[in-house]
C-alpha cells in the first residue's frame, strides 16, 4: 500500500552499535550517512497538500509552516520523503544544530509558532524516498531509493537538503569525529539491498559516548510507587555552585529497591525528621507530571555514560555506570567534560 497522510507510516529505526561497521558485515554492503539530531519527519505531498508526520505518526505540519510552504513550492511532483527537521544557529563559519531552539517550536499557540518560524526557520534533511508519484518504493532496495531521491530532491535548494552519503567506511569514520562539532549525533549505516521496514531496527547507528563523574543530588520515586525511578545529577560550575545537569534512569526492579537503601543515609530531613523535597524546573514537556524529588546531601559520586551536551545539560538521559567512592563531590566540575571541536554546519550540508 502506498504510504500517505491518511495512512501514515512508521519510520524505519536504527539499532545502536559501538563502532561504524565494515561494509561487508551486511550482505549486499552498506551506505553511510551522518546522523542528524532533530525531529524525524515524513513528508506526504500529494501534489496539492502537504502533511509532515512524526516518528509517532503525530502530524507536525502546524509547528513548521515555513517547511510546509517550501514543500508546496519546491517539490516537483507527488512523493513521500523521510528525513529530519533540524534548526541551524550561529555565525557564518561556525553554524551548528540547535536542539533547544528546535524544541521551542512545539508550542500550542499558533502566533508563537509563526513568530519562531520567521525568527528561526527550520530546514529539512532528506535521506530516503518512500513513494514517487503513485508508486510505493517500500520494497525497493535502498541503493535504488537513494538514486531516485537524488534525482528528485538533489537540487531543490534551501530549506530542503539532501543528506551526505558514502560507501567509504573510512570517510564515514571521519564524519563521526568531524561532524560532531556541528552538532550532529553520529553515523547511520543502511543496508544497500534492503527495502524500507517500517518500525523495524534494520539500520545501524554509531553515536558518541563518553563518561563523566557527577554528584547525585536526589532521586525521584518510580512511577510504580516503589523504588528509585531516576537519579538527579549535578556538576560544580566555575563559581562553585552545584548545577543540575540531567538524570539517569532505566534501573531494574531489584536495583530500584536497592538504591533506596543505598541512598537512605544521604536523604535530607528537616528538624522534625520529615524528608526534604525539591522540584526541578517545569518545562512545556512536563505537563502535569510530578517534578518533585527527594533531596540528598551532595556527597555521593557516580560515573555515568553520556553522548553529548546541550548547553550546560546532558542532551539525553544518561546511563548509570558505577559509583566512584574514590572521588570527592567537589571535584566533579564541568571541566572534565569532553566537548567536540567546532565544525561549521555549512560544510556538512550539501
Amino acid at each position: 500500500m502506498e504510504p500517505s497522510a491518511a495512512t501514515p507510516i512508521q519510520p524505519m529505526l536504527a539499532k545502536a552499535i559501538t563502532e561504524v561497521p565494515e561494509p561487508d558485515s551486511v550482505p549486499g554492503g552498506l551506505s553511510y550517512e551522518p546522523k542528524w539530531d532533530g525531529f524525524r519527519g515524513i513528508v506526504y505531498f500529494d501534489g496539492s497538500n502537504v502533511e509532515i508526520g512524526s516518528r509517532g505518526s503525530k502530524m507536525l505540519t502546524r509547528y513548521f509552516p515555513e517547511l510546509a510552504a517550501a514543500f508546496l513550492r519546491l517539490l516537483p511532483e507527488p512523493c513521500v520523503l523521510d528525513g529530519e527537521i533540524v534548526l541551524r544557529r550561529g555565525n557564518p563559519g561556525a553554524e551548528h544544530l540547535d536542539w533547544e531552539a528546535l524544541s521551542q517550536r512545539i508550542h500550542p499557540a499558533a502566533s508563537r509558532v509563526n513568530k519562531l518560524a520567521e525568527e528561526t526557520p527550520a530546514i529539512f534533511i532528506a535521506f530516503d524516498l518512500l513513494a514517487h508519484g503513485s508508486d510505493s518504493l517500500l520494497q525497493t532496495p535502498f541503493g535504488e531509493r537513494r538514486a531516485a531521491l537524488e534525482a528528485l530532491a538533489g537540487s531543490l535548494g534551501d530549506p530542503i537538503h539532501l543528506t551526505r552519503s558514502t560507501t567509504d567506511v573510512e570517510l564515514a569514520r571521519r564524519w563521526l569525529v568531524d561532524f560532531e562539532g556541528a552538532g550532529l549525533d553520529g553515523v547511520v549505516a543502511k543496508p544497500l539491498t534492503a527495502g524500507y521496514a517500517p518500525g523495524k531496527r534494520l539500520m545501524l547507528k554509531t553515536k558518541h559516548h563518553r563518561t563523566a563523574d557527577v554528584v547525585v543530588l536526589g532521586y525521584r520515586i518510580h512511577k510504580s510507587g516503589s523504588g528509585v525511578g531516576s537519579l538527579l545529577l549535578g556538576l560544580y560550575n566555575d563559581d562553585g555552585e552545584l548545577s543540575n545537569v540531567g538524570g539517569a534512569s532505566a534501573f531494574s526492579d531489584a536495583r530500584r529497591l536497592e538504591l533506596i537503601d543505598e541512598l537512605a543515609p544521604l536523604v535530607l530531613r528537616d528538624d522534625d525528621g520529615a524528608i526534604v523535597k525539591g522540584e526541578t524546573d517545569r518545562s512545556r514537556f512536563s505537563g502535569s507530571k510530578d517534578v518533585s524529588y527527594v533531596r540528598l546531601r551532595p556527597e555521593r559520586v557516580a560515573e555515568v555514560r553520556y553522548d553529548q551536551m546541550e548547553g550546560a545539560r546532558f542532551r539525553h538521559t544518561v546511563q548509570f555506570f558505577r559509583w566512584r567512592p574514590d572521588r570527592a563531590a567537589r571535584s566533579c566540575t564541568f571541566e572534565q567534560l569532553e566537548r567536540p571541536i567546532a565544525y561549521d554546519l555549512n560544510r556538512v550540508l550539501v
